[in-house]
């Protein structure tokens, strides 16, 4: 394999961990809270914050690294329209997994010291909107970053 493809192939696996990653935990999370099982709740939550390190966090450093090396061996302008778009879904992105992540520790401390379902706090469910809300800014900004990667308007 050619040290462009396996660049290539490492940026195009790091995406797809940062965005599988993300619809587990989605997915997951999502049913441990409606099946009102604190238990399978615990579980959960707590491999949900593993999954963000193990998974999520290399993914993220990995991005702009294999990105930048990319435009530089394809020849793409970094002041380009392109740059600016990926640049900035980028850092949408960003933005909405820190506070997410934070927010995912919370969830999982309150599940932890909650000694029944109807034990959760009202913090709890208030959490769990802004982990919706920010969960769909967040993939909202990745499938954008998809679309530019495939598409590459401009370019």
């Amino acid at each position: 394999m050619s040290p462009y493809l396996a660049l290539k192939t490492v940026h195009i696996l790091s995406s797809t961990l940062i965005f599988g990653t993300g619809l587990g935990s989605v997915y997951y999370l999502w049913g441990a809270h409606r099946s009102r099982n604190l238990e399978a709740l615990r579980l959960t939550t707590r491999l949900v914050v593993w999954a963000d390190w193990i998974f999520t966090t290399p993914a993220i450093v990995i991005q702009p690294v294999t990105g930048a090396w990319l435009m530089l061996v394809l020849g793409y302008r970094f002041d380009s329209a392109w740059f600016a778009w990926v640049a900035v879904l980028y850092l949408v992105a960003g933005a909405c997994w820190i506070p997410v992540v934070v927010v995912q520790y919370r969830l999982r401390g309150h599940a932890a010291a909650a000694a029944a379902w109807e034990a959760l706090p009202r913090d709890y469910y208030r959490l769990m909107r802004w982990w919706i809300a920010l969960g769909v800014g967040a993939f909202a900004a990745v499938l954008a970053l998809f679309a530019l990667m495939v598409f590459r308007p401009g370019l």
